[in-house]
């Protein structure tokens, strides 16, 4: 792509920004991938998407849409839709996968299915989890469908009281035991898994830690035995197949490492990850020997072959 000219490389608009909650991260992302797909030699618009989105792609008229927004609306389903309404070629997955993985409880149950190991969880309304333990202590109270760790509180082991949850919160939500240990991640590009990586933080791997300066360290390859690492590697595999993803997807794994493998948990799977040089899934890339113009590039070129 570098060596082609302006004008017959393809039209990239970049979708970033949006209403939902991670409106921030996902003003972060769109700039960088847009930074790096004109690096690769690509024609790119940046759009910040918002009610006139239809007008704006029509009138923009691009070749392909690289999707980089994050949480509801940009994440679930909606926009996917909407780029299949408009018969525009569009990045990562589709309508169906991307619903089913922003659904906490309905990923759960494709992981099930698929003899994929999880966590035991309720759905509670909130007003609930608000007054009394759902469940005995320690757990984790989070929204059902929210991305970046928006809205979790972690209720400890012997607490006397139930979450302290915030006005924001959807009227109902997930109630899921906690498990102590380790916080793992492994992305997935097509087929191909590539690698695992471990987070370490110095408390819960919240918002902050994931978007702030330092607020976590990555270490890759995890420095964990052989068999969690072969565990993660296809349980990852798995769960993006059998969610029916496509593109890149990254899964978040919670290992207790005082029980070896029968202590690692999926968490979820996220259907667009984070699109900085240094988030999670491009760090990954690197470690193949795919720096993030290549990785960007390469999501477009398997949006455009799928056209």
């Amino acid at each position: 792509m570098a060596g082609e000219s302006s004008r017959t490389a393809p039209h990239v608009v970049v979708l970033m920004g949006g209403p939902s909650a991670e409106r921030e991260v996902s003003l972060s992302s769109g700039a960088e991938c847009a930074k790096a797909l004109r690096q690769a030699g690509y024609r790119v618009t940046e759009i910040d998407a918002g009610q006139d989105l239809p007008a704006r792609l029509t009138e923009a008229a691009p070749d392909v849409v690289f999707n980089a927004l994050h949480g509801r609306w940009g994440e679930d389903g909606c926009v996917q839709g909407l780029l299949e309404w408009l018969q525009i070629p569009y990045t990562h997955s589709g309508v169906l996968a991307s619903a089913l993985a922003m659904d906490k409880t309905r990923t759960k149950q494709v992981y099930r299915e698929a003899g994929l190991p999880v966590v035991d969880s309720v759905i509670v309304p909130t007003e609930i989890a608000r007054k009394t333990h759902p469940m005995p202590p320690p757990y984790v109270v989070k929204p059902n469908a929210e991305g970046s760790s928006v809205g979790i509180y972690i209720v400890p082991e012997g607490a006397t009281e139930p979450a302290r949850i915030g006005d924001q919160m959807p009227p109902s939500v997930m109630v899921e035991a906690y498990i102590p240990g380790r916080e793992l991640t492994v992305s997935v590009m097509g087929d191909r898994v590539l690698g695992v990586t471990e987070i370490l933080t110095s408390g819960w791997y919240d918002y902050d830690a994931k978007y702030s300066t330092g607020g976590s360290r990555h270490v890759i390859p995890a420095e964990v035995p052989d068999d969690i690492t072969v565990a993660c590697r296809d349980y990852a595999l798995r769960a993006h197949r059998a969610l029916g993803c496509r593109g890149l997807s990254r899964t978040d794994f919670r290992w207790n490492d005082a029980q070896g493998l029968r202590g690692l948990y999926l968490l979820e799977t996220n259907t667009q990850p984070g699109m900085t040089p240094t988030s999670l899934a491009p760090e990954q890339a690197a470690s193949v020997g795919l720096d993030f113009p290549a990785l960007c590039a390469w999501l477009i070129e398997d949006a455009l072959c799928r056209a």
